[in-house]
């Protein structure tokens, strides 16, 4: 994680919800950064942005991207569980590296739990990878209060597992 000399501060992001088609340069631009993806889910990513962009609400897909001193700094995109009754999945986080360690991450994952509360959920997934990379990763959704769910061994390839975390949210 890069953190700047002031990361023991907390950011107050602004938070936007809405999509527009210069977010699929950024989507790309910030899953890139981290330098944790390879590129055919930095693909993933971008494609979630297209589906909101052309069929609106109706995708699945809610996004929320994080904005600090003007900057876009992170984002944030989950969606109801298709034949589930109250089940949510958040299908990425990113924060750029820059961003890292100042409460961002904290602040789209609660802004995220708050909209899905709304919306009548009651439970959110996180899906992410066993290696060792992802440590920093697993830590964060404990710290935000999820649990292990699930480990799926060998699920992306051989040696990284698939790791599910949920938590009730309401």
């Amino acid at each position: 994680m890069n953190q700047s000399p002031e990361s023991s501060q907390h950011l107050c992001p602004t938070l936007r919800e809405s999509v527009a088609a210069a977010d699929r340069e950024l989507v790309r631009q910030l899953v890139a950064a981290t330098g944790f993806f390879r590129d055919d889910e930095l693909l993933v990513a971008v494609e979630l942005v297209d589906e909101r962009l052309h069929k609106g609400l109706a995708s699945g897909y809610h996004f929320l991207f994080a904005e600090v001193d003007r900057r876009q700094a992170g984002y944030a995109c989950y969606g109801p569980i298709a034949c589930t009754v109250g089940s949510w999945d958040l299908y990425w986080i990113v924060v750029d590296p820059r961003w890292q360690g100042r409460g961002l991450g904290q602040a789209l994952v609660g802004a995220c739990e708050q909209r899905i509360q709304a919306a009548g959920g009651r439970r959110l997934y996180i899906e992410t990878s066993g290696r060792p990379q992802y440590a920093p990763t697993r830590a964060f959704y404990r710290r935000c209060g999820y649990e292990v769910a699930a480990e799926l061994t060998d699920f992306y390839d051989l040696g990284d597992d698939k790791v599910v975390w949920h938590k009730r949210i309401a």
